[in-house]
């Protein structure tokens, strides 16, 4: 009797503590369940996740453009080159909600004085014999050696471009940026590049000159200049590299572009200064002119379609430092950054062949 109530105990027993294990289970996997959901739905954010205003999502181990990158490296600003590849991308729009206005590609050429190959936008209109001046020699001797001949600076460091080729810019878009791989620091340094794999020594100043203050840039600019002649007194090309900006009707934009091998890029625009009159203490303007008028040669030698056309005027800015002094405008603010980066490259390239040829 006494064994029969033991046993009756002990099974009542057993069964309670199986209930409370499997109680315990299925609670145990229900919670690993709805952990594993909110992993997962943190992860899918992730992906999605906007980063910068615009993210663009891409296949990795494949290279990303370089306006997706937010800490770049020296290379990392380096355009694709034509056998490289890059993944598509989709850009992810914040701004939806504002007002977006017109982007318009153009592509600037025969307009102005024919000269060989180029044109020239001729507002000094004294009858300045363009084709005799591009057929003298420069007016200064590029030495075949590794020492540093060329500077890259940038008087408006902080000018900046669109991120993605969209068709529109938005509202409160600013372009202008501190963040070196949107700005003009990221274009000279292709330029730089493309010179130093060219055997063509060359320094390139970062330094910002308009922030936190605009007015006074070029003369913070042209201490910069002297700054760095004084260290290396071989230069002998010192490159002042800005954007442009160009409005159209109804708030609208215009990016001067061009294309090489399939791939589009900015137009450039380069500007030599004239002074006879003595008004702006420049008395090698011509020597200047002859450089410039050069470099267009030999980029629509090159890359047919890559200039807008020469602009010749009264001005200065920081050119009468050297006789291969000139600023020149690399796209306009709605062009992207990729593309006025690759087109750095391209400048790179003309350079180096004007040296090469013609120093």
């Amino acid at each position: 009797m006494k064994n029969s109530k033991i046993k009756t105990v002990l099974c009542s027993l057993v069964a309670v503590l199986l209930g409370t294990v499997g109680i315990f289970s299925v609670f145990h996997r229900g919670s690993q369940n709805e952990a594993l959901k909110q992993n997962l739905t943190l992860a899918a954010a992730a992906f999605v996740m906007p980063e910068r205003g615009l993210r663009a999502r891409t296949t990795p181990a494949v290279a990303t453009p370089d306006s997706e990158k937010t800490q770049p490296t020296e290379s990392s600003t380096l355009p694709a080159t034509d056998d490289e590849e890059t993944q598509p991308t989709e850009a992810v729009d914040l701004h939806e909600d504002e007002v977006h206005l017109p982007v318009i590609t153009s592509q600037f050429g025969e307009s102005g004085v024919s000269c060989d190959n180029f044109y020239i936008k001729d507002t000094v209109g004294e009858d300045t014999d363009f084709e005799t001046i591009l057929n003298l020699p420069l007016g200064f001797e590029f030495e075949r050696n590794n020492k540093v001949q060329v500077l890259i600076f940038h008087t408006h460091t902080t000018e900046s471009y669109l991120e993605y080729d969209q068709g529109y810019y938005h509202e409160s878009f600013y372009p202008r940026s501190e963040d070196e791989s949107k700005n003009m620091v990221s274009v000279g340094r292709e330029i730089a590049k493309s010179l130093e794999a060219q055997g063509i020594g060359v320094v390139h100043a970062t330094e910002v000159h308009d922030s936190p203050e605009y007015n006074g840039a070029y003369y913070r600019s042209w201490d910069t200049i002297e700054k760095y002649m004084e260290k290396y007194p071989d230069i002998k090309v010192v490159l002042d590299i800005h954007r442009d900006s160009i409005a159209g009707e109804g708030g609208a934009k215009v990016k001067p572009t061009f294309e090489v091998q399939g791939k589009k890029a900015a137009q450039i625009m380069i500007m030599a200064g004239c002074d006879p009159n003595g008004e702006y203490d420049f008395p090698d303007w011509e020597y200047n002119l002859r450089f410039a008028l050069k470099l267009q040669q030999y980029a629509e030698d090159m890359y047919p379609g890559m200039t807008r056309p020469l602009y010749f005027g009264y001005f200065s800015y920081n050119m009468p430092i050297s006789r291969g002094g000139l600023l020149i405008e690399v796209g306009t603010d709605v062009n992207t950054v990729s593309e006025a980066q690759y087109t750095g490259k391209l400048l790179g390239n003309v350079l180096a062949k004007v040296l090469q040829s013609e120093g």
